[in-house]
């Protein structure tokens, strides 16, 4: 008497999909490699903004309006450059800030230097999409005066989005993508509270131009 094994449809797909598994586990991982980038002149560099800068609650809706800003900013210079800190932020400064009822602030920026991060880039429009981290500015006026920052008070991790084009070379602070939070609040009328979402928005000229690709 003969056996005969009879290999059905079923236990093909099994077997295969088993063997796919095996070879899966023992070939090394390969993780996608990150962008580099490439920036012209680079170096010492102003941003110095177009028209007024707003912080606000985005909770309680209220704005805090500045009239003028400026900062300074070290760019890095070359090719395969990494988009981490590809920039720095190494001084802000705010003017002519006023908040609800005209009180006027003084707005300070701490834990200088702000990383500038280079994340994506859009070829044919020639913008960069990143981000600005390390953010935490105080704000005080009569009868007010908070910190904002990102997942705490004082744990100098505050991160807006923005986007560079090198047509136009303007540096853009935009509303979303962002994770500001207003911490330690005193006074302020209600209008401002402690653990409230914030935004920072800005459009900014930067000088000299810079042309910054990717890859």
């Amino acid at each position: 008497m003969t056996w005969k094994w009879k290999r059905t449809s079923s236990g093909l797909i099994a077997g295969v999909a088993a063997a796919l598994l095996v070879g899966a586990s023992v070939l090394p991982a390969q993780a996608a490699a990150a962008p580099t980038w490439t920036v012209k002149p680079g170096g010492n560099a102003t941003a110095k903004a177009v028209g007024k800068t707003f912080l606000k609650d985005t909770k309680t809706g209220t704005l805090l309006t500045c009239t003028a800003s400026s900062a300074k900013i070290k760019i890095k210079k070359g090719s395969k450059l990494s988009g981490k800190a590809i920039g720095s932020i190494t001084s802000i400064g705010f003017s002519g800030c006023t908040g609800p009822l005209g009180i006027s602030f003084t707005v300070k920026s701490a834990h200088l230097p702000w990383a500038l991060n280079a994340v994506s880039y859009n070829k044919k429009t020639g913008t960069t999409t990143g981000t600005i981290s390390g953010v935490h500015s105080t704000l005080s006026g009569p009868g007010c005066s908070a910190a904002v920052d990102g997942t705490g008070a004082a744990k100098d991790n505050g991160m807006v989005k923005v986007t560079y084009v090198n047509k136009t070379h303007k540096l853009t602070v935009l509303a979303t993508g962002g994770n500001l939070h207003i911490y330690n609040v005193s006074g302020c009328f209600g209008l401002i509270n402690s653990g409230d979402p914030s935004s920072y928005t800005a459009v900014n000229a930067v000088s000299p131009a810079q042309t910054i690709t990717s890859p």
